[in-house]
């Protein structure tokens, strides 16, 4: 999830995507894919652990870490949801394409900080912490870290500070 979700925001950095020189509607399409196995993959995850909790008789959603990974999966599906509008904009009478897209990158890098708090939360877990000990601990920590730094720069780069800066 974290991985093709990541991925799926990079396709649109100037410095770091792997389609550069491709055209706008070939990186569009292929952070639509990115998403959506993102979300599938989301999806089948929640479904696995939902059904080895009701397996092992646990309780389900009781940890920060189960009820962020809940909401980042809901919140997720709804910013896919959402996503159409930018390919339908005329559905959206009163909305500029270019106010859908700033709304649709600032609520996507909410989602992704979401799905990034989920992970680093599922990190604290007493199975995570007594698995995963010592240097590897903070290296396993600092990757979905510095992935938001990445993230959260690059839509501010470009959407907000140049939205800012035309007004």
């Amino acid at each position: 999830f974290s991985f093709l979700m990541t991925e799926a925001l990079l396709i649109f950095s100037p410095e770091t995507s792997l389609l550069r020189s491709f055209s706008r509607k070939v990186k569009v399409r292929a952070h639509w894919a990115l998403q959506l196995l993102a979300l599938l993959c989301a999806l089948l995850g929640l479904g696995i652990i939902t059904y080895n909790k009701h397996l092992n008789g646990k309780a389900h959603f009781v940890t920060w870490h189960g009820l962020t990974g809940l909401l980042a999966v809901l919140y997720t599906g709804a910013q896919c949801a959402g996503g159409l509008l930018l390919l339908y904009p005329k559905l959206m009478k009163n909305w500029t394409l270019a106010k859908l897209k700033l709304y649709h990158a600032t609520s996507g890098l909410v989602g992704y900080l979401l799905g990034c708090a989920s992970l680093m939360l599922g990190m604290c877990s007493l199975w995570f912490t007594a698995s995963v000990t010592g240097v590897s601990w903070y290296l396993a920590m600092l990757c979905p870290l510095l992935t938001s730094l990445v993230i959260m720069n690059q839509v501010s780069n470009a959407y907000l500070y140049r939205k800012r800066s035309q007004h």
